[in-house]
């Protein structure tokens, strides 16, 4: 203790190490009275696709709230795996691209737009993960100076 700037007070088998106007710096803790339990491993539950919103159905038109396209309007395929929405532009018209979209970030609208013809079982979230590859490769010092 640096003269008699610093108080240390005793509370519960605990030491504290008091500083000006009673701010506690708790520098050290001494905890003589408890044994450490033996800790318990917890399982992670496996996360669940949120259920969807009232006003978004296959075909449905979303209003994007963030992200690039935020305020663009583009249509609903489908819900993934990991719960996010499958939605695309199309590109051709308003240039947004099929992408994944957390469904926190729409607001459905009453429009709906035939989607029969369209296809959607091959898309899952496995397309959208970049190559491995392709990221290490950026990153090495070969390429940075080539």
């Amino acid at each position: 203790l640096a003269q008699g700037t610093r108080t240390q007070v005793e509370r519960q088998g605990s030491y504290f190490i008091m500083g000006h106007a009673g701010q506690a710096r708790c520098s050290r803790h001494f905890f003589s009275n408890k044994r450490k339990q033996a800790s318990v491993k917890k399982v992670k539950k496996v996360q669940k696709a949120a259920p969807l919103k009232k006003t978004i159905s296959p075909g449905s038109i979303l209003i994007l709230l963030a992200g690039p396209f935020r305020g663009r309007r583009v249509i609903f395929l489908k819900q993934l795996e990991s719960g996010l929405l499958l939605v695309t532009g199309p590109y051709g018209i308003n240039g947004v691209p099929i992408r994944r979209v957390n469904q926190a970030y729409c607001i459905g609208t009453s429009t709906k737009v035939d989607i029969k013809g369209v296809d959607c079982s091959k898309i899952s979230d496995a397309n959208f993960k970049g190559d491995e590859k392709k990221k290490k490769d950026a990153k090495s010092e070969s390429s940075m100076f080539a």
